[in-house]
């Protein structure tokens, strides 16, 4: 019988052994698979993180782009601007050359006229109105 108890103890010892050993690699297992669940979680929410903050850069840059764009429209206007003014210039000063400098005997005087046919018509109006009450054209009152 010792020789039995001691075969069977062998066994048991070696199931228990087996049995601890499997639960062992499964206790590791288990934690290795929450180790790369945690690492995969963390990164999961530094790539959103990174994607928010890459889209509010983008659109940030989208602003800044436009109003350069702008600026750069109106900067092309004051060329065109700059450019037509610069023309007009250098057209009138080659025009002077081509001008005549005057002289008092080049010069013709008029005589100034005294024009007062504003006050004319005013006065004209006021007196046709005083003939029109005395010769009773316009009637007073109702």
């Amino acid at each position: 019988m010792n020789i039995n108890k001691n075969e069977n103890s062998l066994i048991n010892e070696y199931d228990t052994n087996k049995i601890t050993s499997k639960k062992i690699k499964l206790f590791n297992l288990k934690f290795i698979h929450r180790i790369f669940d945690s690492l995969n979680i963390s990164l999961l929410i530094l790539i959103i993180t990174l994607s928010f903050i890459s889209f509010n850069s983008q659109r940030k840059w989208t602003t800044i782009y436009k109003n350069l764009a702008k600026t750069r429209v109106n900067n092309n206007n004051l060329i065109d601007y700059i450019s037509k003014i610069e023309e007009f210039y250098i057209d009138e000063i080659e025009s002077l050359n081509s001008l005549k400098k005057t002289t008092p005997k080049d010069l013709i005087y008029l005589d100034k006229q005294i024009t007062n046919k504003k006050r004319n018509n005013l006065n004209k109006k006021i007196k046709h109105i005083k003939n029109g009450l005395k010769d009773s054209k316009f009637k007073i009152g109702y």
